[in-house]
């Protein structure tokens, strides 16, 4: 409050009642006036509203450990055809990063009707997919360069006018064939209704994939003796660690505890199967704070590609991070936001190198279609350790 202005009002204050009653109004305004400055005019909050989010950031491990920059040779084919792209699906594939953030889903827990505003920022990248329709979507142009670490601004996305409902039964788009997409309806969260310039949407979340180049938080790489070596690269404790490796029907993994400065890893011992570790991976979102619904929701959309061929160390990805390099703004502020996000590290071992190598040599396109997805970084770090390997007869 103004210095002069605060003499003044109590200067009145001591002038008489009548005089009293306007000096404590006019200190009221002065002071709304300042927090309303200080939150931009908006509402400061909705106590009742909840929103819990989940997703998931997928990277290669190289030679030294960290995220090394990659495409997929496979596009957005899991995805149902309503959902939206910052281009045509196949875009994504010409991106070159060092991350893959998929299947971000926001839900909305509120006891009654209300309308919300959600903005989110992608550090170093590009949100490239989206259901419902965005209000706005940045950069909306042509993307000239398909290098993310060259990007002149971060990407972001935001939706206006989100109606949340809970006493009303959403009417969901459903495309055959079934996806994973549909898993992460089976929640409790309130209905969502977003109005477009092509008629209402609806949905049970808010969801978006994106594209970066930014540096990950985390290192592993084997060391001579075949153990796994983590470094935490950032100034937050990684919560849980995870190494799971699958050869066939053969799956193995070892649950690490929280990695503050480094850890290392024996290879996994213990033989599992992917329903017990689906189970232990649930408890460990729940304790995070999702719901267990939520949890077993998200589990359920990722089941198949966390679990299949190959080697990777699974953690769960720092807060602080992840706020940092992933901003949320929800208009009006919620009484409670929980972000819990899982992290997937592929690490290139010498067993995933000598599957390829032999599938590639004998044309087992079965095998080489399991690792298809990573094959760019694959195919890398064989070159590395055998620059005259050409693929045949080896």
């Amino acid at each position: 409050m103004n210095p002069q202005l605060k003499k003044v009002a109590l200067r009145i204050w001591v002038g008489g009642s009548g005089l009293r009653r306007f000096a404590c109004a006019l200190l009221a305004f002065c002071l709304l006036g300042g927090v309303l400055g200080l939150t931009g005019g908006r509402s400061v909050s909705a106590p009742e509203l909840t929103v819990h989010e989940w997703g998931t950031l997928t990277a290669v491990a190289g030679s030294d450990g960290e995220a090394v920059d990659w495409t997929p040779w496979q596009g957005s084919s899991d995805l149902p055809d309503f959902v939206e792209h910052l281009r045509d699906p196949e875009f994504k594939q010409e991106l070159h990063g060092t991350v893959r953030m998929e299947t971000p889903v926001l839900y909305f827990h509120s006891p009654r009707d209300m309308t919300v505003s959600v903005k989110v920022a992608f550090s170093q990248g590009l949100i490239t997919e989206w259901y419902p329709r965005a209000s706005r979507v940045f950069p909306a142009g042509k993307i000239r360069n398909a290098e993310l670490s060259q990007l002149p601004a971060d990407g972001s996305i935001q939706w206006s006018g989100v109606q949340v409902t809970p006493n009303e039964a959403g009417e969901f788009p459903r495309e055959p064939p079934d996806g994973h997409y549909y898993a992460a309806r089976d929640t409790a969260a309130s209905p969502l209704h977003v109005p477009t310039s092509k008629g209402e949407q609806q949905e049970k979340f808010l969801f978006y994939r994106g594209a970066s180049a930014l540096r990950l938080p985390i290192s592993a790489k084997l060391d001579s003796a075949g153990k796994l070596e983590v470094r935490n690269l950032g100034e937050e404790e990684i919560p849980t660690v995870i190494l799971f490796e699958r050869r066939g029907e053969s799956v193995r993994y070892r649950i690490g505890g929280a990695v503050a400065d480094q850890a290392s890893l024996e290879a996994p011992a213990l033989d599992g199967t992917v329903d017990t570790l689906c189970g232990d991976l649930e408890g460990i979102l729940v304790s995070r704070g999702l719901y267990p619904d939520e949890a077993h929701a998200m589990v359920g959309t990722w089941r198949h590609s966390w679990f299949e061929e190959g080697s990777r160390l699974i953690y769960i990805v720092p807060s602080g991070f992840l706020n940092h390099v992933l901003p949320l703004n929800i208009d009006p502020l919620p009484g409670e936001t929980v972000r819990v996000f899982v992290g997937r590290l592929e690490i290139v071992t010498p067993a995933t190198i000598q599957a390829v190598k032999n599938a590639i040599a004998s044309d087992d396109d079965a095998v080489v279609e399991k690792y298809a997805r990573f094959l760019e970084p694959i195919l890398q770090r064989i070159r590395e350790k055998d620059p005259a390997w050409d693929g045949e007869n080896h």
